[in-house]
Protein backbone atom coordinates (compact mmCIF):
# COMPACT_ATOMS: atom_id res chain seq x y z
CA UNK A 1 0.00 0.00 0.00
CA UNK A 2 1.31 3.42 -0.84
CA UNK A 3 0.82 6.35 1.22
CA UNK A 4 1.52 9.65 -0.11
CA UNK A 5 0.87 13.03 2.23
CA UNK A 6 -0.07 16.19 0.68
CA UNK A 7 1.27 19.10 2.94
CA UNK A 8 2.35 22.36 3.09
CA UNK A 9 2.71 25.24 5.89
CA UNK A 10 0.06 27.71 3.66
CA UNK A 11 -3.12 27.32 3.11
CA UNK A 12 -5.21 28.04 -0.60
CA UNK A 13 -2.05 26.59 -2.38
CA UNK A 14 -4.47 23.29 -4.00
CA UNK A 15 -3.48 20.77 -1.20
CA UNK A 16 -7.49 19.47 -1.21
CA UNK A 17 -7.61 20.03 -4.85
CA UNK A 18 -4.67 18.15 -5.22
CA UNK A 19 -6.07 14.88 -3.27
CA UNK A 20 -9.18 14.81 -4.88
CA UNK A 21 -7.75 14.40 -8.29
CA UNK A 22 -5.28 12.15 -7.84
CA UNK A 23 -7.81 9.91 -5.59
CA UNK A 24 -9.84 10.51 -8.27
CA UNK A 25 -7.73 8.88 -11.38
CA UNK A 26 -6.59 6.11 -9.35
CA UNK A 27 -10.11 4.84 -8.41
CA UNK A 28 -11.44 5.51 -12.02
CA UNK A 29 -8.11 3.42 -12.95
CA UNK A 30 -9.27 0.25 -10.69
CA UNK A 31 -7.15 1.22 -7.61
CA UNK A 32 -9.01 1.35 -3.82
CA UNK A 33 -8.24 4.34 -2.91
CA UNK A 34 -8.70 6.18 0.88
CA UNK A 35 -8.40 10.02 1.55
CA UNK A 36 -7.35 11.25 5.19
CA UNK A 37 -8.95 14.49 5.90
CA UNK A 38 -6.70 15.64 9.03
CA UNK A 39 -7.26 19.38 8.88
CA UNK A 40 -10.01 20.36 11.68
CA UNK A 41 -11.60 22.59 8.75
CA UNK A 42 -13.18 19.31 7.08
CA UNK A 43 -12.82 20.77 3.47
CA UNK A 44 -12.03 17.36 1.95
CA UNK A 45 -15.16 16.08 4.08
CA UNK A 46 -17.11 18.73 2.93
CA UNK A 47 -16.17 18.94 -0.56
CA UNK A 48 -17.97 15.10 -0.89
CA UNK A 49 -20.91 16.07 1.10
CA UNK A 50 -20.06 14.79 4.35
CA UNK A 51 -20.65 16.66 7.55
CA UNK A 52 -18.39 14.87 9.61
CA UNK A 53 -19.74 16.65 12.52
CA UNK A 54 -22.73 14.50 11.45
CA UNK A 55 -20.89 11.44 11.91
CA UNK A 56 -20.53 9.04 14.83
CA UNK A 57 -17.17 8.32 13.78
CA UNK A 58 -14.49 10.32 12.40
CA UNK A 59 -10.76 10.42 12.08
CA UNK A 60 -10.25 11.85 15.52
CA UNK A 61 -11.62 7.97 16.69
CA UNK A 62 -8.69 6.34 16.05
CA UNK A 63 -6.20 9.20 17.92
CA UNK A 64 -8.80 8.96 21.10
CA UNK A 65 -9.48 5.37 20.91
CA UNK A 66 -5.79 4.78 19.76
CA UNK A 67 -4.15 2.17 22.61
CA UNK A 68 -7.66 -0.33 21.13
CA UNK A 69 -7.43 0.42 17.78
CA UNK A 70 -8.56 -2.64 15.08
CA UNK A 71 -9.09 -3.04 11.72
CA UNK A 72 -12.84 -2.54 12.32
CA UNK A 73 -12.36 0.27 14.14
CA UNK A 74 -10.51 2.48 11.07
CA UNK A 75 -13.12 0.84 8.72
CA UNK A 76 -16.68 2.01 11.01
CA UNK A 77 -15.24 5.26 10.01
CA UNK A 78 -14.96 5.61 6.69
CA UNK A 79 -17.18 7.04 4.18
CA UNK A 80 -18.16 6.18 0.80
CA UNK A 81 -17.84 8.55 -2.01
CA UNK A 82 -20.15 9.37 -4.86
CA UNK A 83 -16.87 7.08 -7.07
CA UNK A 84 -16.86 3.19 -7.04
CA UNK A 85 -13.12 2.40 -5.12
CA UNK A 86 -12.69 5.88 -3.31
CA UNK A 87 -13.65 6.38 0.50
CA UNK A 88 -12.93 9.11 2.77
CA UNK A 89 -11.97 9.40 6.39
CA UNK A 90 -13.31 12.20 7.68
CA UNK A 91 -12.55 15.40 9.99
CA UNK A 92 -14.07 17.05 12.51
CA UNK A 93 -13.42 19.89 14.05
CA UNK A 94 -12.10 17.93 17.36
CA UNK A 95 -8.82 17.11 15.60
CA UNK A 96 -7.83 21.16 16.62
CA UNK A 97 -7.85 19.93 20.42
CA UNK A 98 -5.51 17.26 19.75
CA UNK A 99 -2.09 19.45 20.16
CA UNK A 100 -3.83 20.66 23.59
CA UNK A 101 -4.90 17.69 24.87
CA UNK A 102 -2.81 14.82 23.76
CA UNK A 103 0.29 16.54 22.02
CA UNK A 104 2.78 15.69 24.36
CA UNK A 105 1.85 11.86 24.93
CA UNK A 106 4.31 9.87 24.14
CA UNK A 107 3.85 7.46 20.77
CA UNK A 108 1.01 10.36 19.53
CA UNK A 109 3.05 10.96 16.39
CA UNK A 110 2.44 7.71 15.24
CA UNK A 111 -1.36 7.09 15.86
CA UNK A 112 -2.15 7.16 11.94
CA UNK A 113 0.60 5.40 10.63
CA UNK A 114 -0.54 2.46 12.97
CA UNK A 115 -4.06 2.87 12.06
CA UNK A 116 -3.26 2.54 8.22
CA UNK A 117 -1.29 -0.63 9.03
CA UNK A 118 -4.29 -2.01 9.88
CA UNK A 119 -5.89 -1.68 6.51
CA UNK A 120 -3.54 -1.76 4.26
CA UNK A 121 -4.59 -5.11 2.63
CA UNK A 122 -8.10 -2.86 2.01
CA UNK A 123 -6.75 -0.23 -0.23
CA UNK A 124 -4.04 -0.03 -3.33
CA UNK A 125 -3.37 4.00 -2.40
CA UNK A 126 -4.00 6.14 0.52
CA UNK A 127 -3.57 10.05 0.23
CA UNK A 128 -3.53 12.10 3.64
CA UNK A 129 -4.51 15.82 3.24
CA UNK A 130 -2.95 18.07 5.85
CA UNK A 131 -3.73 20.65 7.76
CA UNK A 132 -1.29 24.13 7.21
CA UNK A 133 -0.08 24.13 10.18
CA UNK A 134 2.71 22.19 12.04
CA UNK A 135 1.37 19.79 15.30
CA UNK A 136 0.88 16.50 16.05
CA UNK A 137 -1.64 16.05 12.83
CA UNK A 138 1.34 17.14 10.60
CA UNK A 139 3.56 14.73 12.25
CA UNK A 140 1.59 11.73 12.30
CA UNK A 141 1.01 12.16 8.32
CA UNK A 142 4.29 12.62 7.81
CA UNK A 143 5.53 9.79 9.78
CA UNK A 144 2.87 7.49 8.29
CA UNK A 145 3.47 8.22 4.00
CA UNK A 146 6.45 7.14 1.40
CA UNK A 147 5.72 10.17 -0.28
CA UNK A 148 5.62 13.93 0.53
CA UNK A 149 3.63 15.83 -2.74
CA UNK A 150 3.74 19.90 -1.60
CA UNK A 151 1.54 21.88 -3.78
CA UNK A 152 2.81 25.34 -4.05
CA UNK A 153 0.76 28.25 -5.71
CA UNK A 154 2.78 30.56 -8.12
CA UNK A 155 3.26 33.39 -6.57
CA UNK A 156 5.26 34.81 -4.12
CA UNK A 157 3.96 34.73 -0.70
CA UNK A 158 3.37 31.07 -1.61
CA UNK A 159 7.33 30.31 -2.25
CA UNK A 160 7.71 31.44 1.51
CA UNK A 161 5.51 28.98 2.35
CA UNK A 162 7.12 26.36 0.85
CA UNK A 163 10.72 27.55 2.53
CA UNK A 164 8.99 26.75 5.94
CA UNK A 165 7.54 23.04 4.68
CA UNK A 166 10.77 22.10 3.60
CA UNK A 167 12.89 23.06 6.87
CA UNK A 168 9.92 21.35 8.61
CA UNK A 169 10.66 18.27 6.48
CA UNK A 170 14.42 18.37 7.28
CA UNK A 171 13.85 18.53 10.82
CA UNK A 172 11.17 15.94 10.92
CA UNK A 173 13.15 13.46 8.71
CA UNK A 174 16.27 13.86 11.54
CA UNK A 175 13.56 12.91 13.87
CA UNK A 176 12.12 9.71 12.34
CA UNK A 177 15.53 8.77 10.48
CA UNK A 178 13.84 9.10 7.28
CA UNK A 179 14.25 10.79 3.95
CA UNK A 180 11.39 12.34 2.31
CA UNK A 181 10.61 11.54 -1.04
CA UNK A 182 9.78 14.74 -1.57
CA UNK A 183 7.55 16.00 -5.24
CA UNK A 184 6.95 20.17 -5.52
CA UNK A 185 3.61 20.67 -7.98
CA UNK A 186 3.44 24.51 -8.97
CA UNK A 187 -0.37 25.10 -8.66
CA UNK A 188 -2.68 27.45 -9.87
CA UNK A 189 -0.32 28.26 -12.68
CA UNK A 190 -1.79 31.39 -15.27
CA UNK A 191 0.92 31.60 -17.86
CA UNK A 192 -0.47 34.99 -19.49
CA UNK A 193 1.14 36.59 -15.78
CA UNK A 194 4.93 37.48 -15.35
CA UNK A 195 4.43 36.14 -11.13
CA UNK A 196 3.91 33.05 -12.32
CA UNK A 197 6.69 32.52 -14.99
CA UNK A 198 9.13 34.25 -12.34
CA UNK A 199 7.86 31.97 -9.45
CA UNK A 200 7.90 29.00 -11.85
CA UNK A 201 11.63 29.69 -12.41
CA UNK A 202 12.41 30.58 -8.90
CA UNK A 203 11.35 26.96 -7.81
CA UNK A 204 13.28 24.87 -10.76
CA UNK A 205 16.25 27.32 -9.60
CA UNK A 206 16.10 26.68 -5.91
CA UNK A 207 14.91 23.27 -5.29
CA UNK A 208 15.75 21.14 -8.86
CA UNK A 209 15.06 17.89 -9.39
CA UNK A 210 12.58 18.26 -6.28
CA UNK A 211 10.04 20.17 -8.77
CA UNK A 212 7.59 17.97 -10.83
CA UNK A 213 8.79 19.33 -14.58
CA UNK A 214 5.06 19.95 -15.49
CA UNK A 215 2.64 22.97 -13.72
CA UNK A 216 -1.03 22.22 -12.67
CA UNK A 217 -2.79 24.93 -14.59
CA UNK A 218 -5.45 27.37 -13.44
CA UNK A 219 -9.10 26.16 -14.32
CA UNK A 220 -12.47 26.72 -13.12
CA UNK A 221 -13.81 22.98 -13.65
CA UNK A 222 -12.15 22.63 -9.75
CA UNK A 223 -14.40 24.47 -8.51
CA UNK A 224 -17.02 23.16 -10.63
CA UNK A 225 -16.43 19.48 -9.58
CA UNK A 226 -16.36 20.18 -6.20
CA UNK A 227 -20.31 21.76 -6.78
CA UNK A 228 -21.15 18.52 -7.21
CA UNK A 229 -19.43 16.79 -5.40
CA UNK A 230 -17.18 15.03 -7.92
CA UNK A 231 -13.37 14.69 -8.61
CA UNK A 232 -12.28 16.61 -11.88
CA UNK A 233 -12.18 13.58 -13.53
CA UNK A 234 -15.14 12.24 -12.76
CA UNK A 235 -17.21 15.55 -13.86
CA UNK A 236 -15.30 16.78 -16.71
CA UNK A 237 -12.65 14.40 -17.79
CA UNK A 238 -12.03 16.02 -20.90
CA UNK A 239 -10.29 19.51 -19.12
CA UNK A 240 -6.50 21.09 -19.07
CA UNK A 241 -6.83 20.47 -15.50
CA UNK A 242 -7.37 16.75 -15.76
CA UNK A 243 -4.82 16.32 -18.09
CA UNK A 244 -2.18 18.00 -15.70
CA UNK A 245 -2.88 15.77 -12.95
CA UNK A 246 -2.97 12.61 -15.45
CA UNK A 247 0.58 13.69 -15.70
CA UNK A 248 1.42 14.10 -12.82
CA UNK A 249 0.41 10.87 -11.32
CA UNK A 250 2.59 9.27 -14.19
CA UNK A 251 5.40 10.73 -12.78
CA UNK A 252 4.28 9.63 -9.30
CA UNK A 253 3.90 6.14 -9.88
CA UNK A 254 6.94 5.57 -11.30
Amino acid sequence: MKVWTVANQKGGVGKTTTTVSLGGLLAQRGKRVLMVDTDPHASLSYYFGIDAEALSHSVYDIFVHSSEMSADTVMDCLCPTKLDNLYVLPATMALATLDRTMGSEQGMGLVLKKALAKVEREFDVVIIDCPPVLGVLMVNALAACNKVIVPTQTEYLALKGLDRMIRTMEIMGRSLKKAFDTVIIPTMFDKRTNAALESRKRLMSDYGDRVWHGVIPVDTHFRDASQVQLPISAAYPRTRGVTAYAKLLQELEK
